[in-house]
């Protein structure tokens, strides 16, 4: 306890700047609370796979995969996370999700999106810890990552299944008409009121 005290006497404002910077680390605090909180940040500790359709670029996904065989018992995180340890699951999401939300912040997804490497490795790796028993004793085409694949020139699980479980959609124009349940708006009520009184006048 004694030696935050001293970080903390050594960093404390001292004289006229002690209001200006309680009020600038109070503004960035409830900015980063209001940032967590209108952008779902919460939902993402979840592995629900409404979770995905926070971002609208992500609902053909959400639709083709609830149509798909793999909507009866996986998630998109059991397919997309790697599942080795608890801290590299949740290390993993962290940093893909991030990724994702500047992307789509700038708008600078592709229109026809990929999987990174990355997410390619935990993608292969996650069909095999599924599919283990077929590549062993059924097909006994034996464990062999992704990394091992291209290393070797092989193909990924996805090269020859291809309508697995997205079908072959890759963009929002893919799905067109596609039900997804979208997000609850987070506008307030009056704000709401207020609008739609204003488009009736």
């Amino acid at each position: 306890m004694r030696k935050l005290l001293q970080i903390w006497n050594l960093i404390k404002p001292r004289g006229g700047w002690r209001y200006p910077t309680i009020i600038m680390v109070g503004a960035f605090v409830g900015l980063f609370i209001y940032t967590f909180y209108i952008s779902r940040a919460y939902s993402y500790l979840s592995d629900n796979p409404r979770t995905c359709v926070n971002c609208h670029v992500m609902s053909p996904y959400y639709a083709t995969w609830s149509h798909s065989s793999h909507a009866r018992n996986a998630t998109c995180s059991d397919c997309h996370v790697p599942h080795n340890n608890i801290v590299n699951h949740y290390f993993f999401k962290a940093k893909d999700g991030l990724r994702h939300s500047a992307v789509f912040t700038i708008r600078g997804e592709k229109t026809a999106m990929q999987a990174i490497p990355a997410s390619s490795e935990a993608i292969m790796n996650n069909c095999i810890r599924c599919h283990a028993q077929l590549n062993q004793e059924f097909v006994k085409t034996g464990h062999m990552g992704f990394k091992e694949t291209k290393a070797n020139n092989g193909h990924a699980c996805w090269d020859c299944h291809r309508d697995v479980a997205h079908t072959r959609s890759r963009s929002e124009v893919s799905t067109p008409n596609a039900l997804v349940p979208m997000p609850d708006t987070k506008v307030p009520d009056w704000l709401n009121k207020a609008m739609m009184e204003r488009r009736v006048k």
